[in-house]
């Protein structure tokens, strides 16, 4: 049976009384991930399908990368805001080059298993998700809505690792693995940090009121944060050169040089022991 399309309970006409939903136009999702794979390309030839070129090739690709962030910017902001940003963002890309090439530096040097810097940038996703992240952090620091969480829903997509673009990392930031690993807004990472699969620097509360607080922990210099630890907090710090453990939940500060773990029991037996073998049903 093919259904009637104006049997819609008077929704269309109610629609067009009212002017339309009332939705904000946002920048499509797809010319963002287009926006953030031209900035990573243009930094990085080994994310690029384009050949290095000349200075001027380079130059002619720069300016393109700021048309394309003026236009995602268009439904955020009025044009004259959005092209003093897009020269803001298009002056810091050294900047970004430098901080991002000393994260895939940290990622070779933390990894036996990485090869070559070549192979971390082209195939990490740990370095996608912190590169992303510069990008989207250093838009947010421009003072623009939307456009930034969309910047970091991309990485969050293609690799399971949220960060929130306004969370705060220093140099040298190492992602082991990566997926699961979430990060709050108001976090601040220092520098030389490595942390693994899983990780969560979250809050103790979700309370809507708590918006615009420290609601994420502070990770030191040189810290290190195993598989599916859990770190929560404001007011929550990690001292520097500390090791937190894996599974551990941690809601109060330790100091420097502090190695914090959760102690478990594992038990090896016989199947042919006890009661008989476990059926486990998942």
């Amino acid at each position: 049976m093919i259904a009637d399309p104006d049997a819609d309970g008077g929704f269309s006409e109610l629609l067009a009384a009212s002017g339309g939903p009332k939705v904000r136009t946002l920048p499509l999702k797809r010319e963002v991930a287009a926006f953030v794979d031209s900035v990573l390309g243009l930094l990085f030839p080994q994310l690029s399908e384009e050949p290095v070129g000349t200075a001027d090739e380079i130059g002619v690709r720069l300016q393109l990368v700021r048309c394309d962030l003026a236009r995602l910017l268009a439904p955020v902001t009025n044009p004259e805001h959005a092209e003093a940003i897009s020269r803001s963002f298009a002056a810091e890309l050294p900047n970004l080059h430098s901080r991002i090439g000393l994260d895939a530096a940290a990622i070779v040097a933390g990894d036996p298993a990485a090869e070559s810097l070549d192979e971390v940038v082209a195939a990490y996703p740990g370095f996608l998700a912190i590169a992303a992240h510069r990008v989207a952090h250093q838009i947010h620091a421009l003072g623009v809505p939307v456009l930034p969480r969309l910047v970091s829903e991309v990485a969050h997509t293609r690799t399971g690792i949220d960060i929130h673009p306004g969370a705060s990392i220093g140099n040298s930031f190492c992602i082991d693995h990566g997926t699961g690993i979430v990060v709050g807004e108001t976090a601040v990472i220092g520098d030389f940090v490595k942390i693994y699969q899983g990780v969560t620097l979250g809050a103790l509360s979700v309370a809507k009121s708590a918006a615009g607080s420290k609601r994420h922990p502070t990770i030191e210099d040189r810290v290190v944060i195993y598989a599916n630890a859990t770190v929560l907090g404001g007011d929550t710090l990690v001292g520097h050169d500390s090791v937190v453990g894996g599974n551990v939940w941690l809601t109060s500060s330790v100091p420097p040089y502090s190695l914090v773990y959760h102690a478990s029991q594992v038990r090896v037996r016989s199947v042919s022991e006890g009661q008989g073998p476990l059926d486990f049903v998942i």
